[in-house]
């Protein structure tokens, strides 16, 4: 296997990272090892699949799409909960964890199951040492369960770059707090994974 550039995004949305990584906004892919690049991405809400295979279809030998499956440590099947009034906000009520009571008990936030699929699993499973690997996390508080597990395994070493948006720490459902998540960021900069404080893509 030829190292190579790997693009995985954890919360695909609307697929707008995967157009803006092959616009070159995360960077030139001209700078990946022999020029190649494969993109991982993984989305829970069922409602995005139709616009993600639209947008992906023009790498479809390139792209893994992974719908209906929450980033998460573990595989498994858990509720996911679907905004469907945000609609003009790209839904972002979606999440594992119905934080929104006043939604939840209201129109709009509908329960299904999904499966979760274990992100170190992910990594070990599709990246070698010499790819470029780079991460990005809009995960719905789900991150304060994964980067924990993360930071102490040893797939974490295969992430060279991670973009994370970070939620109230409620959102997350094994209890993180903002000091065991800080601990775990700290423990993945020694790893030398890159986090930088903004993404150079806009929300």
């Amino acid at each position: 296997m030829s190292p190579k550039c790997v693009f995985i995004d954890l919360g695909s949305g609307s697929g707008k990272n995967l157009q803006a990584w092959t616009e070159n906004k995360y960077g030139p892919l001209s700078n990946c090892p022999g020029g190649q690049w494969e993109a991982i991405l993984v989305e829970a809400n069922p409602l995005f699949e139709p616009v993600l295979k639209k947008v992906s279809e023009k790498w479809t030998s390139q792209v893994t799409l992974d719908v209906s499956t929450a980033a998460y440590m573990c595989e498994a099947k858990t509720a996911f909960y679907l905004d469907t009034k945000d609609v003009q906000k790209n839904v972002w009520g979606s999440g594992l964890n119905a934080h929104d009571k006043e939604a939840m008990l209201g129109p709009g936030l509908n329960k299904v199951e999904v499966a979760t699929i274990n992100i170190n699993r992910l990594l070990t499973e599709n990246t070698i040492p010499g790819d470029w690997v780079m991460m990005n996390m809009d995960v719905e508080g789900a991150e304060f369960d994964i980067i924990p597990c993360m930071a102490q395994s040893a797939a974490a070493s295969l992430v060279d770059r991670l973009y994370m948006e970070q939620h109230d720490p409620s959102w997350g459902l094994e209890g993180a707090t903002p000091s065991t998540m800080q601990t775990a960021l700290a423990g993945l900069r020694t790893r030398g994974v890159d986090i930088p404080m903004f993404s150079p893509i806009t929300p």
